[in-house]
Order: C-alpha cells, then sequence, then structure tokens
C-alpha cells in the first residue's frame, strides 16, 4: 500500500502513475480541495479538518511493507516506527538513521523562523530533478517491497 499525505503534494501524479505500473493500492490522504482520481486502485480519503488529521489518518494505518510518501516530518518519523518505508516528494528516503535528524532540522528552521519575523521565504522550490529523483526512489522502494 502507498499512502501519500496530499495535501500540498507535487507529486500525487507521480505516485498514480508508478503505483499503477506495480498494481499497488493507494490511499491519497487529504482535508479535501484534491480531485478524487478515477483509477480504481486509489482510495481517495478525505478527513475532518484540523491539525495533523491526515497525519494521523496514516501513521495509524501504515506499517511494514506499505510506501508513505510525505514532507512532515513528525509523520514521518511515527511511520518509520511503524516499519513503513518514508519518501519525501524530492525523492529522499527517511530512514531510523535519518528522520531524527531530519526532525531536528525542522525544529531549528521554525525557531528561526520565529526568531526573526522578516524572515522571508523557505527552502529552495521544488525542481524537476526533484520530480525525476523522486520517481527513481519510488520505482526503487516499489521493486523492494514486491520482493
Amino acid at each position: 500500500m502507498i499512502y501519500v499525505d496530499a495535501d500540498a503534494c507535487p507529486v500525487r501524479a507521480e505516485v498514480e502513475r508508478v503505483g499503477t505500473r506495480h498494481k499497488a493500492r493507494m490511499a491519497m490522504v487529504s482535508n479535501g480541495g484534491i480531485r478524487p482520481s478515477q483509477n480504481p486502485l486509489i482510495e481517495t480519503v478525505v478527513v475532518d479538518a484540523g491539525p495533523d488529521v491526515a497525519d494521523r489518518w496514516i501513521a495509524d494505518r501504515c506499517g511494514a511493507g506499505d510506501v508513505v510518501i510525505t514532507s512532515d516530518m513528525v509523520l514521518a518519523d511515527a511511520c518509520v516506527k511503524t516499519g513503513a518505508r518514508v519518501l519525501r516528494p524530492n525523492g529522499e528516503a527517511l530512514t531510523e538513521a535519518n528522520v531524527r535528524e531530519a526532525l531536528a532540522m525542522r525544529d531549528l528552521a521554525a525557531d528561526l523562523r520565529a526568531a526573526d519575523p522578516f524572515r522571508q521565504g523557505g527552502g529552495p522550490g521544488f525542481t524537476k530533478a526533484d520530480r525525476s529523483r523522486f520517481l527513481d526512489a519510488l520505482e526503487r522502494e516499489m521493486r523492494r517491497t514486491t520482493r
């Protein structure tokens, strides 16, 4: 199963393409606002509005053998603990070895933003190279989970 934290996810179409090729079930989880797919392998899950409701839905259901796509480090940490494989939309795999560091960097960035209210912008934008790395990483994960 592939779980996608679908709110603001830039790689939903790529997940659908790779997941369909591997005949994997997929859950696109959001608070609403995404167009449901006609693909029979995709379940569109709309959860109640509220902070982290979609994240909790995914974390409560994923486990070993599943792939989770998210940019949320708290969700990534919870999913890694269940044994799920976690990918960021830029193709970076989050594992027991690096998820704590990514979570710490997230917290540091939040502290820096809070300390400087005039700080503008976030990180670098999402690029074609990120999309390509994601496709390669998801393909590798799908091959790994079907062995």
